[in-house]
């Protein structure tokens, strides 16, 4: 029998307080317009390019947040650093190795920038 698991990863979600206000922030650093519904009062599905992202205020406690990068957005390191400080975003750490970089969204999820 064949594995009916495909090898494929199709969504994270990430635990946010405020829905509006989470898709407010991921929109805008990503360039995304926020037009997009939010489902069942706490949802918010970013739409991406492969692997989706879904901002959940359902599933979000403080000891639920993102202490590690569970992925890491693609980018040319050295504009988007630059792109995030304009943005005033919590960088924690420099671009590491040339290659990537961590940050905070404003509920404390650990998140990554890499150069691929």
């Amino acid at each position: 029998m064949d594995n009916p698991i495909l090898k494929q990863i199709g969504t994270v979600f990430i635990p946010v307080s405020n829905i509006e206000k989470a898709r407010d922030w991921y929109c805008d650093i990503l360039g995304l317009k926020t037009d997009g519904e939010i489902q069942f009062g706490h949802l918010y599905v970013i739409p991406m390019e492969g692997t989706g992202i879904v901002l959940d205020s359902k599933i979000y406690s403080e000891d639920r947040v993102f202490k590690n990068p569970a992925f890491h957005f693609n980018t040319n390191i050295e504009e988007a650093f630059h792109f995030m400080s304009s943005k005033d975003v919590n960088l924690i750490t420099k671009i590491e190795h040339n290659h990537y970089f961590n940050f905070k969204d404003p509920d404390g999820n650990i998140l990554m920038i890499c150069k691929c």
